[in-house]
């Protein structure tokens, strides 16, 4: 598996940190170091990696807390619908997010614990090339940690989207997309962004390789 290549502030001081935010343009005046230190080729090689899968029919899972969790469903909902062409013909995205089944996370969160919630998930359902697509602002939530663990060891690959200077989860991750931040809000801010920008490359390349087969089989058929 391809080893990609490390963020820019992996293991340097080079993060945007939090200063005093006393009106709403202080907050968004921190845009501009994280835009400038945004690690955009570890995006683009998450980018080729959902491609790949996708053309091959993995699955992608998708998982987090909190904010985390709506920007899985988020993703889970962009690729799965976002991407059909011509009122759905072609091939789908096998898209899932694990926070979306309630019931389940609170029968194992009460049943065994709140660390092992997408764990359990991803051993019914994930297998050897499928994508475990986990999201955490700190890097260190215990249960992505361990969802991430289950993924490796069935032979899935790992992709994390975290903040701060990686946390726990960058070491459990082939890709690995640290926002440039020390500040929360502004890193979920930011996980969006790069989940749209991702989504956005992934539909038109999806639509131009859509083009160009109609293109092909109209010129073997003249």
């Amino acid at each position: 598996m391809k080893i990609p290549s490390q963020p820019v502030n992996a293991d340097t001081d080079s993060c945007a940190g939090s200063s005093s935010i006393v009106s709403t343009r202080d907050y968004f005046e921190m845009y501009k170091n994280v835009i400038a230190l945004l690690p955009y080729s570890a995006v683009d090689e998450i980018v080729e990696e959902l491609l790949q899968r996708y053309e091959q029919g993995k699955a992608v899972f998708l998982f987090g807390n909190g904010g985390s969790a709506a920007l899985a469903s988020h993703i889970a909902c962009d690729l799965s619908k976002g991407t059909l062409l011509n009122g759905g013909s072609g091939t789908r995205f096998r898209v899932v997010a694990l926070t979306d089944n309630i019931p389940l996370m609170t029968a194992w969160a009460n049943d065994s614990s709140y660390e092992r919630i997408f764990a359990e998930q991803l051993q019914n359902l994930v297998s050897p090339g499928d994508v475990a697509f986990a999201i955490s602002g700190s890097g260190n939530s215990a249960n992505v940690l361990a969802g991430l663990r289950v993924a490796r060891a069935v032979g899935a690959v790992t992709v994390g989207l975290t903040g701060f200077r990686g946390g726990k989860m960058k070491a459990l991750c082939d890709y690995c997309v640290i926002v440039p931040s020390d500040n929360m809000q502004i890193i979920e801010d930011f996980h969006l962004s790069v989940a749209h920008a991702m989504f956005s490359v992934i539909r038109d390349r999806i639509s131009e390789a859509a083009h160009s087969r109609v293109l092909a089989r109209a010129t073997s058929s003249d």
